[in-house]
């Protein structure tokens, strides 16, 4: 179940609430009971494999139309 953060308004807490995402929108009230709150915007880090760069120049290999296959004179 996503966790989405809110921030209450009166005392200034933020806080996490589990919920699903069809209530996402609801209202929340703070743990000291503010109702006053506001939903913040997450941030989402995707991270994947390090991708190695391909070399530039000449030996970095065919595959762009005349001039990256080396035809050109």
């Amino acid at each position: 179940m996503p966790r989405y953060e809110f921030r209450c308004r009166s005392c200034g807490d933020t806080f996490e609430l589990s919920r699903p995402m069809a209530q996402s929108s609801d209202p929340a009230s703070c743990p000291a009971g503010h109702a006053d709150t506001v939903k913040l915007l997450s941030t989402v880090a995707v991270g994947g494999s390090s991708a190695k760069s391909a070399p530039a120049g000449p030996s970095a290999g065919g595959g762009g139309g005349c001039c990256g296959g080396g035809c050109c004179g």
